[in-house]
């Protein structure tokens, strides 16, 4: 991402995750599911009651239907599975952003 010329910020659980989103310094999170402490749909599910808007994109490796369809619905803006190309990652954050620009 960063050779992309984003600034990054990694943290490495969820409880920790909720108070760096909640810091409101950040464009877009980039949300694992499987996250010791929080899981990625508390995460999102915890940062989307209290009325942030950020964009979220999940990348796990559950790739069922249904931890899909529960990421979407708890918020989360787009899904991608693991293992996933990085042209694919920048391109599918790149449209995130635009998105977010038309809003």
């Amino acid at each position: 991402m960063e050779a992309e010329g984003f600034a990054t910020r990694h943290v490495g659980d969820g409880l920790t995750a909720i108070k760096e989103i909640e810091s409101g310094a950040h464009d877009l999170v980039l949300l694992d599911v499987m996250l010791p402490g929080a899981s990625g749909f508390e995460v999102c599910e915890k940062i989307r009651a209290k009325g942030n808007h950020i964009p979220i994109l999940f990348l796990t490796a559950r790739d069922s239907d249904d931890a899909r369809i529960q990421g979407l619905e708890l918020g989360g803006d787009d899904y991608i599975t693991k293992p996933f190309s990085i042209r694919e990652l920048i391109q599918r954050v790149r449209a995130m952003f635009r998105r977010s620009e038309w809003y």
